[in-house]
């Protein structure tokens, strides 16, 4: 039995992946530790696995009450300033665990890293969307003037990527002091050096999303979407059960978990279902972000997992993020993406590319767009064709043996 501490850093997208990977390597009789941040410690403990909180529930919850952690660009920087200054108390969680025999963490878990160069415990890099491999033979649509960007030829692009990368503007400099304070030498660029383990690379999405690039890593495992949602743990609510049997299919809209500020989406949704007649679910961690007096067509939950509520819908109005676009894919509803910040861009690009739905900007993301949207949506039969296509594609996924034969190979 191997001793495996997991260090996702992130909203409920980026937790549950990890919350997948420990439950699958608890059942091969390993012992596996997550730390992250205090809100997930009741979905860790669910799915069977231990739990070390990092840090106060408050310091997570005042970066995601940011409001600028959704507008692109300043949003990056908010996200890699708070990775810094989670390094520390990462890292004494990770040395309150003792001697592990291995961590996987993503990118941004710069601990993790830090404690492979200072214990010499072997490091598997997680990703779990395409946007973090800024590759020059296809580069993500990190902003829509990344559309031009992908036009040009390779080594104009190698040019424009060799330029300070943001995640060494923001996150480096503090970095490099708790580097040395450990007595490790810091990176020159945490994007060049640490963005990859040299122990192995674990990329959880599937080649018909995103094909891999010369340029990506070599020590690479590309799988396929977890599709965690905790529906083993938790079943739908008798109220929203009831809303589901008692009439036709409504279209289901979420801003994404960590999603405060979510107002105007929600405005904008009520006003758009009004318009086009239809029914909706609302999901929401707070349901006063919801427009008032809204009609009985309109249901308010705080919580539903995805791949349960999914089955029941008749399209998928969301943020972009990687976890709640895989869980569209997995029902084989359209979706309808309202790209802000991050990876939701390039999501919603690939999103349009698989012909399964629609990407929106902010400003795009209006009563009357969305209204128009949604009816091609519901009635264009190629939209539902290629949702359905997505769908069988995830049924065929790997049995997880080989994927668990890779991660233990990579201990010592």
């Amino acid at each position: 039995m191997a001793d495996i501490l997991l260090l996702p850093f992130g909203s409920a997208g980026d937790v549950f992946p990890f919350i997948w990977l420990g439950r699958q390597l608890t059942a091969r009789g390993h012992r596996v530790r997550m730390i992250t941040a205090c809100l997930f410690e009741d979905h860790a403990r669910r799915a069977g696995l231990e739990f070390i909180p990092l840090g106060e529930q408050d310091e997570f919850e005042k970066m995601i009450r940011d409001p600028r952690i959704w507008k692109s660009g300043i949003g990056t920087k908010v996200v890699f300033e708070f990775a810094a200054q989670s390094v520390e108390p990462y890292l004494a969680a990770i040395e309150s665990c003792g001697k592990a025999d291995l961590m996987l963490a993503p990118m941004t878990a710069f601990a993790g890293r830090l404690a492979r160069e200072k214990h010499g415990i072997p490091l598997i890099t997680v990703h779990l969307q395409p946007a973090v491999f800024l590759s020059v033979h296809e580069t993500p649509l990190l902003h829509p003037a990344m559309r031009f960007f992908n036009k040009l030829p390779v080594w104009l692009k190698k040019a424009v990527l060799a330029l300070p990368n943001p995640v060494d503007l923001f996150a480096l400099p503090k970095v490099r002091r708790i580097c040395l304070a450990n007595g490790v030498r810091p990176p020159r660029s945490l994007w060049r050096e640490w963005w990859d383990s040299p122990d192995g690379v674990l990329v959880l999405f599937p080649e018909w999303f995103a094909p891999p690039q010369p340029d990506w890593p070599a020590n690479l495992l590309q799988w396929t979407f977890p599709l965690e949602d905790l529906a083993k743990e938790q079943v739908l609510e008798p109220e929203l059960r009831a809303f589901l049997e008692n009439g036709e299919r409504p279209v289901v809209f979420t801003p994404g978990s960590a999603n405060v500020q979510a107002a105007r989406f929600f405005a904008v949704a009520a006003e758009a279902v009004r318009r086009i007649g239809c029914r909706a679910v609302f999901v929401t961690r707070e349901p006063k972000q919801v427009p008032p007096d809204q009609p009985a067509s309109i249901l308010t939950v705080a919580y539903a997992p995805f791949s349960t509520l999914l089955r029941h819908a008749a399209a998928f109005v969301h943020h972009g993020g990687v976890g709640t676009m895989s869980q569209g894919f997995g029902a084989g509803v359209p979706q309808l993406i309202m790209a802000m910040a991050h990876d939701q861009p390039d999501n919603a690009d690939r999103l349009e590319r698989l012909g399964a739905g629609r990407g929106l900007s902010v400003r795009q993301f209006t009563p009357e767009r969305v209204g128009r949207e949604l009816q091609h949506l519901l009635h264009d039969p190629a939209i539902h064709q290629a949702a359905q296509a997505c769908a069988a594609r995830l049924r065929q996924a790997p049995a997880p043996e080989v994927l668990l034969e890779w991660i233990e190979s990579r201990m010592k």
